[in-house]
């Protein structure tokens, strides 16, 4: 490639990586309005997270004919391959992430829709906010190209995923105790499995920076193993 054809390379890959970090934004609004509707109880805003969810999926389509279109046209090796199929990755599990906040504003729309008097007292807000800075140290890391916040998102899903058995615990201990809690306690169920997912992705995209980086599949290995594979050199 000529020196013009490099620089044209380097504006295409910044633009992608640019509208990642869009996208990556987008998403995260979308949880925090989602869950900010669910403690308001404000159905406008629910509505706001619906109708985004049709921006978060031009974007994902944008950036995987991006990538395509570079691939076919760059023919790019090593380390700028691994940062194109990073980024083909990443949009899947940053739409997901979407969908997953979409659910919470349907279900938040469904609850206070609703004329359901029995409804247990539940804290989500806690593992939201663990999901919503895991999926910013997962961003931050891919936009510094730094794999070493894989092993703190790693532990961090760790947490989440403790929170969310004891809130099904919970729930469970609710509807035995009073069958009219069911029908909530099973809402509230469904928000706290779509927190829990969007940590999995959160983990997801932070094991794609090791990938970009370090060139090693790191996604089965546990947090003992990630933290091997992160220490070895390059």
């Amino acid at each position: 490639m000529t020196e013009h054809t490099f620089k044209q390379f380097d504006t295409e890959l910044e633009m992608i990586r640019g509208k990642v970090l869009q996208l990556g934004g987008l998403v995260e609004r979308q949880i925090v309005k989602a869950m900010e509707a669910l403690a308001e109880g404000d159905l406008i805003l629910c509505e706001q997270v619906i109708n985004t969810d049709h921006d978060v999926n031009r974007l994902e389509v944008e950036l995987d004919e991006a990538c395509t279109h570079i691939i076919a046209k760059r023919q790019p090796a090593a380390v700028d391959l691994r940062m194109i199929m990073t980024v083909i990755k990443t949009i899947t599990d940053l739409e997901r992430i979407g969908d997953e906040a979409k659910k919470i504003a349907k279900q938040a729309r469904a609850m206070h829709s609703s004329d359901v008097t029995y409804a247990p007292k539940l804290e989500l807000r806690h593992a939201a906010d663990i999901v919503v800075g895991m999926l910013r140290q997962a961003l931050d890391a891919f936009a510094r190209a730094d794999c070493s916040v894989a092993t703190e998102v790693a532990r961090r899903d760790k947490e989440v995923d403790a929170e969310f058995k004891a809130t099904m615990r919970q729930l469970i201990t609710f509807m035995i105790e009073d069958p009219r809690t069911i029908s909530r306690s099973l809402e509230l169920l469904f928000i706290a499995k779509s927190i829990e997912r969007i940590g999995d992705h959160a983990k997801n995209i932070s094991e794609y920076v090791v990938y970009m980086e370090k060139g090693r599949d790191v996604r089965h290995l546990g947090l003992e193993g990630l933290e091997r594979e992160i220490g070895k050199p390059d």
